[in-house]
């Protein structure tokens, strides 16, 4: 099995400690998938994000889209047809099938849509105020020393 030495990018960095198990399971992944049914992933505008999967013959009611720890799962059943067909030729696939992706922190599900054969699920990345970017001001006067009481309030 081929692994990543991830050891540079601890050095400096903070958090990212998953990171390396989610990139094994990535690997893990691409390789057990097939390419049924094929999809697309675009961004639409900033922090707006687009999954666009072919679900050609599939109905409302054969597809299930889920989200659990970060993870978007899409099922489609299909149904066994009423009556046997006799084909020449079966191009169109009508299997079952189940797509995961794994989300980025703070980017939830906010729609999806059935038209055409296309399955469209509408994604938003909603950073929450106290994890947006704020400057910190730097005091020049002789320094402070802060209590844990000071802290706690």
């Amino acid at each position: 099995m081929n692994r990543i030495d991830l050891t540079p990018l601890y050095r400096s960095s903070v958090g990212y400690d998953r990171f390396g198990s989610l990139l094994d399971a990535a690997f893990q992944t691409e390789k057990t998938s097939t390419s049924y049914p094929p999809y697309n992933i675009e961004v639409v505008k900033e922090n707006n994000y687009a999954i666009t999967i072919a679900a050609a013959g599939f109905k409302e009611a054969e597809l299930d889209i889920q989200v659990e720890n970060g993870v978007l799962t899409v099922k489609g059943k299909k149904e066994a047809d009423g009556e046997p067909r006799n084909y020449l030729h079966r191009g169109i696939a009508s299997r079952s099938f189940e797509r995961k992706f794994n989300l980025a922190d703070h980017i939830e599900v906010v729609n999806a849509d059935l038209a055409d054969g296309l399955l469209t699920v509408y994604l938003v990345k909603e950073v929450p105020e106290a994890m947006k970017p704020k400057s910190i001001s730097i005091n020049t006067s002789s320094p402070r020393v802060i209590s844990h009481d000071e802290k706690a309030a």
